[in-house]
């Protein structure tokens, strides 16, 4: 993505069309359109012989944007996991390590992002009951692997708001979830971490109708990205009025939940409230 906005900004600014980009490189004007989105690969040649038409000489500059095209054609340390990992998700975990910010409502479950790994392995059983305990540990190994993202160098602003039902679910058993939400009182501790919990006394709010994920990258030229899981695939929104409606959609929670220096109160009571056996 950042390539393409990159490639799409050079294009622009010597004024060559689409069509006559594509018949530099011998392709059509859709896979121009397609390269600039950031929803294709990239061959280094193709890349090369677009920087030579926009004019871009200049061996610093170019060995950058061909650095950034290995980049992105080098595969994500998710596709290790492609045996338990659907092609719908695998895109949603390249925006993830490329954001930096991730704005996340969930009203049924504690975010991926801040699951423990016996909470992770409760909700991983709750859609593939008749899997095998090796798929079953592959695939909390990579939710597990996911989280590396918040503790990594320059790591991405997390901002999470929960719905309260989500925490007191008691996904795994009580002992599991008395382990998470622990988890999520030392997680408020993070700088990168702001978390909010929608009460059960803010009755309906702005986002009922599901959880959803607002994704920023640090090209200002790119869009944020709105995902939305579903059952066997998922949704991907970029347009203007989508983003929108789902960015007033997240303001409108985060001023509904109880402020961030309250959500370590709150979750202690939770927590108190949880039978200790």
């Amino acid at each position: 993505m950042m390539l393409g906005a990159q490639l799409r900004r050079l294009r622009e600014s010597c004024g060559v069309s689409r069509e006559g980009a594509g018949w530099e490189i011998r392709a059509s004007e859709s896979k121009i359109s397609r390269m600039e989105l950031g929803r294709v690969g990239f061959k280094e040649r193709d890349v090369a012989d677009l920087l030579t038409l926009y004019g871009i000489t200049d061996p610093t500059e170019r060995d950058a944007l061909l650095h950034l095209a290995r980049e992105a054609n080098s595969p994500g340390w998710w596709h290790r996991y492609g045996d338990v990992l659907p092609s719908w998700f695998q895109a949603y975990l390249g925006l993830e390590a490329a954001a930096t910010r991730i704005r996340t409502y969930e009203l049924q479950f504690v975010p991926g992002l801040l699951q423990t790994e016996e909470y992770a392995r409760a909700v991983v059983l709750l859609g593939h009951s008749r899997a095998g305990s090796a798929e079953i540990d592959r695939r909390v190994t990579l939710r597990m692997r996911r989280q590396q993202v918040l503790h990594g160098e320059d790591p991405p602003q997390l901002w999470a708001v929960v719905d309260e039902a989500a925490l007191r679910r008691p996904i795994g058993g009580t002992a599991v979830m008395r382990q998470q939400v622990s988890a999520l009182i030392e997680a408020t501790t993070l700088p990168n971490v702001r978390l909010q919990v929608v009460p059960f006394a803010a009755g309906g709010h702005a986002a009922a109708g599901g959880a959803f994920t607002i994704l920023r990258f640090s090209d200002q030229e790119l869009p944020d990205v709105v995902y939305i899981e579903q059952l066997t695939s998922a949704l991907y929104l970029d347009k203007r009025e989508d983003l929108e409606f789902y960015a007033l959609a997240m303001e409108q929670l985060c001023v509904e939940a109880e402020p961030p220096e309250r959500t370590p109160e709150l979750l202690g009571r939770i927590l108190a409230e949880l039978p200790s056996g």
